[in-house]
């Protein structure tokens, strides 16, 4: 199969094509190969490719044959690298599958290599020390958005048709509305952590993926989702497999629309004329649409104390066992000024600080589920501005504490972070672009605890009423290959 033909299709509709026997695994892998090589330079999004021991049969599983990339975080493979984009792990090598990755191969998946992601999936734009800054396809002098950039890049050019990634603050969703691709963070307990994990971030991060379509997400879920012997907690498994929610129409859906994000972070013109389209839009089809306040449960500036003393206590356990382990120091040899800056932060961190901060996550989580009440849904954009010139972060970072750091990141993204807390499902739509420079700009429509359904139907609704599938970036595999 040729690059150009292969960039047409989505993950379910090349398992079709396996599975009818008109193309095989391997020639679907040579395609994905093809493409990254003639995307790579230019984007740095794949950071290592290896050869494939996944021979799953035609038509065996619902996504058998389709080529895939797993994130440098979040899942381990038996004998793969996985270095979560830091000199601390560099060369660590992963002893055994995760219980996800057992379910992305029995989902039929050949995964062929890792995506990039930022140092310790601590931040929201994806340029680590290790391998360097991954780049927007659409403009590479932009950020692809983190922690999930290397996914959401490659995907966006073309690479795979999705990819794994994880989100503990907004880590699908920002690289989703970055790259112009659907991106839905599961409610928390959809997915299970383990077996090294039994929550991540006390259950701020979850397991997903981006994708070009609706359905591949909806597909990829149905196989990864639903409980492991040990898990803590679980959610309720959906009425019926998320592959036929996107078939279904939506309803007329009660829907508050949040333009300004709390903490009074303002959100730039271009991104407040694509929510007013996607407002009328939304009322086109038959929804309930009003502006609407939404109570946080407490007020910014607790919220994120709250969040630095919960994500970076989970840090400073984490680079102190990975430190161990590999038997290196806790040194700007081995980590970034941010990540080091917010480790001895989280080194402070008491014990009755870290409950204080818990206390804040269940007053976040009733406040929203008060709100959910009220409405089926909540569309805020997903981020206040088009995605940022590379080396936004890092400006006056070496200068910031464990504290500041996470305030950076929650005022470049200030409407995510929160569902994350709350547990609930949210997820961006590539629904518009910039009318000025052409870029995408997401949506993001949240749901209540356990609603992935609501937001399926509804994604498969948009999809077809602005259709996103046949925009491309400026890097494009299709373009690229055998240029």
């Amino acid at each position: 199969m040729k690059v150009t033909e292969y960039v047409n299709f989505d993950a379910v509709g090349l398992a079709d094509l396996v599975a009818g026997g008109e193309v095989t695994p391997a020639e679907l892998e040579a395609a994905a190969r093809e493409a990254t090589r003639a995307v790579e330079p230019r984007i740095n999004a794949v950071v290592e490719t290896w050869p494939t021991d996944d021979e799953p049969a035609p038509g065996s599983a619902p996504l058998a044959g389709v080529p895939f990339l797993i994130k440098d975080i979040g899942v381990t493979m038996a004998g793969r690298r996985m270095e979560l984009g830091s000199r601390l792990a560099a060369g660590h090598v992963a002893r055994a599958d995760s219980f996800l990755m057992r379910r992305l191969r029995r989902a039929g998946l050949v995964t062929f290599g890792r995506t990039a992601t930022p140092e310790m999936a601590y931040s929201n734009t994806t340029e680590p020390a290790l391998y360097g800054a991954t780049r927007n396809p659409w403009d590479p002098e932009r950020s692809a958005g983190g922690s999930s950039g290397g996914a959401g890049a490659a995907v966006a050019a073309g690479v795979v048709p999705l990819a794994h990634a994880t989100d503990a603050a907004g880590s699908i969703r920002i690289p989703a509305a970055c790259n112009g691709l659907f991106g839905l963070k599961p409610t928390r307990g959809r997915i299970s952590a383990g077996p090294d994990f039994d929550e991540v971030f006390n259950g701020l991060a979850v397991q997903g993926c981006v994708s070009r379509t609706v359905r591949d997400s909806a597909a990829l879920l149905d196989q990864i989702r639903g409980p492991e012997p040990g898990d803590p907690y679980f959610a309720q498994e959906p009425a019926r497999p998320y592959a036929e929610e996107v078939t279904r129409h939506p309803g007329s859906l009660r829907i508050g629309v949040l333009g300004q994000a709390w903490g009074g972070h303002r959100t730039t013109a271009p991104v407040t004329d694509a929510l007013s389209r996607t407002v009328r839009l939304l009322e086109s089809l038959g929804h309930r649409v009003q502006e609407t306040e939404v109570g946080l449960g407490a007020d910014w500036e607790e919220f994120v104390l709250a969040g630095a003393r919960q994500w970076t206590a989970n840090l400073t356990a984490q680079v102190d066992e990975l430190a161990a382990a590999l038997d290196r120091p806790i040194d700007s040899t081995t980590l970034e000024p941010p990540v080091l800056a917010s480790y001895h932060y989280g080194q402070r961190v008491g014990g009755a600080q870290f409950v204080s901060a818990l206390a804040v996550r269940n007053r976040v989580a009733r406040s929203l589920a008060r709100y959910f009440d009220a409405y089926d849904l909540l569309l805020t954009p997903t981020l206040p501005d088009l995605p940022v010139p590379l080396g936004t972060h890092a400006e006056g970072a070496e200068a910031l504490d464990g504290l500041g750091w996470l305030r950076r990141l929650f005022d470049l993204s200030p409407f995510t972070a929160v569902f994350n807390v709350a547990g609930t499902p949210a997820m961006s739509v590539p629904v518009t672009a910039d009318t000025g420079t052409g870029l995408p700009v997401g949506m993001q429509f949240a749901a209540g605890y356990g609603r992935e359904d609501r937001l399926f139907r509804l994604a498969a609704q948009l999809e077809q009423a602005s259709p996103w599938r046949e925009r491309t970036p400026v890097v494009w595999a299709g373009h690229q290959a055998g240029a």
